[in-house]
């Protein structure tokens, strides 16, 4: 198979492009390397089978695909609320670009959407049925909107087109090439951790968060991808385990194996308080939960910290 990923040099999309290259796919990674980092691809790049090409979907393009994999958005709010306009029109026209290369390929098409499409959501755990609580104005909506928009362009694909496409909703992941300066919560806790710096902890830190390891959110991505009936379909993809930013704060803290000291600050406005999918739906289709503990999968990410992660 012939296999498009746009946002391929980011985190997740390298980890992506690296477990299709194992399947024997070919692989052509698309990114404009604004957020995404050549480095990330430098085990992508010893294949064969890979092809970079460096683009912004802004933009039109043609390729030949039997997949698409759109991954391809600013994603932490420090960068989506900077490159604000360029957010939504990477998931608006972007979205588009890349749905008319599906359609005349008649490529199947994944887009990744993420769990900010609830907003503060108003039943917990969140189910795919859930319309969300979103605020359409306010200082998040470039990320939360361009997102709802370009799943609302993807069904209309499906209904209009016949184009077999899907949904992911991601809940929050970490791992391996989390950028260091996102300004995410794990990124934040490693590196103010290692410096042995206060761990910044806005709000009261009961606010809750999902956490998945990067390598079970893209085995779940690959299954939504393949696997039949899941045309049409939106499916959430995250750890259903729910933990209060203070609780990933002292278990850092404890891997680290420095004294916590934590500093609070103001709530950014918008930002959720709960945060924990419901995958049943996942389960169902896809046979697919994570499996990497919390612990786990801080312990290597803080382990690929230490050596490849800081400062870069």
């Amino acid at each position: 198979m012939h296999i498009l990923v746009a946002g391929g040099a980011g985190f997740i999309g390298s980890h992506l492009c690296e477990r299709l290259l194992k399947m024997r796919h070919r692989v052509i990674c698309v990114d404009n390397l604004k957020t995404g980092r050549a480095a990330n691809l430098e085990t992508a790049k010893k294949s064969p089978l890979f092809r970079f090409l460096k683009h912004d979907i802004r933009r039109p393009f043609t390729l030949r695909a039997d997949y698409i994999f759109h991954l391809a958005s600013y994603a932490s709010p420090r960068h989506y609320q900077k490159w604000s306009v360029e957010t939504l029109m990477t998931n608006a026209l972007g979205s588009y670009h890349l749905l008319e290369i599906a359609r005349h390929c008649r490529a199947k098409y994944l887009f990744a959407s993420t769990s900010e499409v609830y907003g503060d959501p108003l039943h917990h755990p969140q189910k795919e049925s859930d319309w969300g609580n979103v605020n359409p104005v306010g200082g998040r909506a470039c990320y939360d909107e361009a997102k709802r928009f370009a799943e609302a362009l993807t069904m209309e694909y499906v209904r209009k087109h016949g184009l077999n496409a899907r949904i992911i909703r991601i809940f929050n992941t970490y791992g391996p090439r989390l950028q260091p300066d996102d300004g995410r919560v794990v990124s934040n806790f490693i590196n103010q951790a290692l410096r042995g710096s206060c761990l910044t902890v806005y709000g009261s830190g009961r606010q809750t968060r999902s956490f998945c390891y990067v390598d079970d959110l893209v085995e779940g991505m690959t299954r939504a991808a393949f696997y039949p009936r899941t045309c049409g379909q939106v499916i959430n993809l995250g750890n259903p385990k729910e933990f209060t930013i203070l609780q990933a704060a002292v278990l850092v803290g404890k891997l680290v194996d420095k004294p916590l000291r934590t500093k609070h600050l103001p709530l950014p406005a918008d930002d959720p308080q709960r945060r924990r999918p419901d995958i049943s739906k996942a389960r169902k289709l896809l046979g697919w939960s994570p499996e990497v503990s919390l612990r786990d999968g801080l312990r290597r990410t803080i382990a690929w910290y230490r050596v490849d992660g800081r400062g870069k």
